[in-house]
């Protein structure tokens, strides 16, 4: 979260929201929660979630030293891919 925010919410609060919404990006649909109970979820605060399982789609970290692709080249691709970088206006 924003550090200025700090103090307008709740961190349990947040931490749940996320896992939530974990749960419902899972890549087996079977294990995604149906929407109403992703509200009987938010309105319990006593209820144990699961845990999730693997997301769909994922992005990751890369360290600076874990490319596989050459240091000098002025290439963004990996695997042949083109990465898009999207600055908004």
């Amino acid at each position: 979260m924003d550090p200025t925010l700090e103090k307008s919410y709740i961190a349990d609060e947040v931490t749940r929201c996320i896992h939530i919404g974990l749960l419902c990006v899972q890549e087996d649909a079977a294990d995604k929660p149906t929407m109403s109970g992703v509200v009987v979820m938010l309105a319990s605060d006593t209820m144990t979630l699961p845990h999730p399982n693997h997301p769909a789609f994922s992005v990751g970290r890369m360290a600076l030293g874990d490319s596989s692709t050459s240091k000098n080249s002025k290439d963004p691709s990996i695997n042949d891919v083109t990465v898009s970088h999207i600055a908004p206006r």
